[in-house]
C-alpha cells in the first residue's frame, strides 16, 4: 500500500511539472525575412558597434547587449511588438533574448546562426 501511495505522488508531481517557458523562437534566414514583413517589427543587431560598422543586415538598429547601459537602451523598444535579434554566431543573441523575456517582452526571435550564417547563405550585407 505504501508503494501505491508513493508511486501516485511521485506520478502526480513528475506529471505536474511546467515545462520550460520561453517566448524566444529560433529562426531561419528565410524565416526571419518573412518576419521583417510584419508591421511594427523590431529589428536589432546586439553586436558591438565595431561589428556592426563592419558589415550588418539592412534595417538592422545597433544596440549592443555588451554595453553597460543596455538595459536603458532597450527601455526605447516596444515590448508588445515582435522584436528580431541576432549576433555574429548565435551566442550572444540567445543570451540576449533571456534578458528581453526577463524584461518583459513577448515575441522575441533569434536568427540562427547570426550574421555569419547569414553570409554564408550569399545574402545581402551593408557596411557603413
Amino acid at each position: 500500500m505504501r508503494l501505491l501511495l508513493f508511486l501516485f505522488g511521485v506520478s502526480v508531481l513528475v506529471g505536474c511539472k511546467q515545462p520550460d517557458q520561453t517566448v524566444t523562437k529560433i529562426v531561419s534566414s528565410e524565416e526571419m525575412q518573412t518576419l521583417l514583413q510584419k508591421e511594427g517589427v523590431q529589428f536589432i543587431d546586439v553586436r558591438t558597434p565595431e561589428e556592426y560598422n563592419e558589415g550588418f543586415i539592412p534595417n538592422a538598429t545597433n544596440i549592443n547587449f555588451l554595453s553597460p547601459t543596455f538595459l536603458k537602451d532597450i527601455e526605447s523598444l516596444d515590448k508588445e511588438k515582435p522584436i528580431i535579434i541576432y549576433c555574429r554566431s548565435g551566442r550572444r543573441s540567445g543570451k540576449c533574448s533571456k534578458t528581453l523575456e526577463e524584461v518583459g517582452f513577448k515575441e522575441i526571435y533569434d536568427l540562427e546562426g547570426g550574421i555569419t550564417k547569414w553570409k554564408a547563405q550569399g545574402l545581402k550585407v551593408e557596411t557603413k
